[in-house]
């Protein structure tokens, strides 16, 4: 199951409650305080690690909490401090405080963390207090109280490519074809309900992270469809594969379907809309005398990739292609 949002509490560890002790032993009557101090509480920390992908982990637990300091002790030994929470994120995930709208931190890269929330510190046992005209103090610090917040995670992926277009233009076949990814594939509308992420293998030890992305419809950007949960998940990627049926079942026109899509991105991120684009004509099995394709290359007037994702006819010139434009923006 895919998930990328979720929303929980966290709250650090309390800190150690300071103890109030005094020194007994045989043979010294006035042994004077010895309490000892508590344990500083637990800090919570998330941090970005390889391995996961989505935000699962968090659908059933909503509360985390760090581990609370130990009170110190009789003899002035101290309490032991609290265990910090290390909670674990994929790469993407980004850090919001629910309370205040605030963005924390943007984990964008493996092995980065941010502490949302602070330990108490221990409290002083009664041996800090003594002086010289108190030398017998009777009293000790409670622990402090650890931060708490309420977290909200939203989850954007990380892709060198993300392919888009209209449902059934033939995404998930292709990344099926490119990658050992195996997204559902069906000749009905919005079989991609989940991103799916494929490593794309080329010779030469070169590879790339290709992203299958749902089907987008005309008004994506207000919620249509399932566009509007999705798109986020494209304004990580480094370059865009614009997937366009030239044969489309439904009898639109290619070119239309084409700009209606490039129209949801201009309107949900203006940044979106300006990323380098790869544009795929997809089933050219079905246009055998090209005709098809000449009438979308005039219409759009643009460079166009023709494949077959069905047959692998041109899917090797599109990979070598995406790298190249993938390692020209990287470099």
């Amino acid at each position: 199951m895919f998930i990328d949002e979720a929303r929980i509490w966290v709250k650090a560890g309390d800190g150690g409650n300071g103890c109030v002790s005094f020194r007994r032993e045989k043979y010294i009557p006035k042994g004077g305080p010895d309490g000892g101090d508590g344990g500083n509480g637990g800090h919570v920390y998330f941090q970005a690690v390889e391995n996961l992908s989505t935000l699962l982990d968090f659908a059933g637990k909503h509360h985390w909490r760090a581990e609370t300091g130990r009170p110190g002790s009789g003899g002035n030994r101290h309490g032991a401090a609290g265990r910090d929470l290390m909670i674990r994120v994929p790469p993407g995930t980004l850090i919001y405080d629910s309370d205040l709208g605030l963005l924390l931190k943007d984990l964008d890269e493996v092995g980065q963390k941010i502490r949302v929330c602070r330990g108490g510190r221990g409290g002083k046992g009664n041996k800090a207090f003594a002086t010289a005209t108190n030398q017998a103090p009777r009293h000790a610090e409670p622990g402090k109280k650890g931060q708490e917040r309420n977290i909200r995670l939203e989850l954007k992926l990380i892709a060198d490519i993300g392919l888009i277009g209209m449902p059934n233009a033939g995404k998930s076949t292709l990344i099926s074809r490119c990658s050992a990814a195996r997204p559902k594939i069906a000749d009905y509308p919005f079989t991609t309900t989940e991103p799916v992420l494929g490593i794309v293998e080329l010779s030469g030890f070169r590879r790339f992270v290709m992203a299958d992305i749902t089907g987008l419809i005309e008004g994506a950007h207000r919620g249509a469809g399932l566009g509007f949960e999705f798109l986020k998940h494209i304004e990580r990627t480094t370059i865009l594969a614009h997937i366009i049926d030239i044969m489309p079942a439904d009898g639109s026109e290619p070119a239309d379907n084409y700009r209606a899509i490039r129209n949801e991105l201009e309107q949900y991120s203006k940044a979106l809309a300006h990323k380098e684009e790869v544009i795929v004509a997809n089933k050219i099995d079905l246009d055998p005398d090209g005709k098809a394709l000449a009438e979308l290359r005039q219409s759009l007037n643009k460079d166009i990739q023709p494949i077959s994702a069905v047959t692998g006819e041109g899917i090797k010139e599109l990979v070598e292609l995406s790298w190249q434009k993938v390692k020209g923006l990287k470099s």
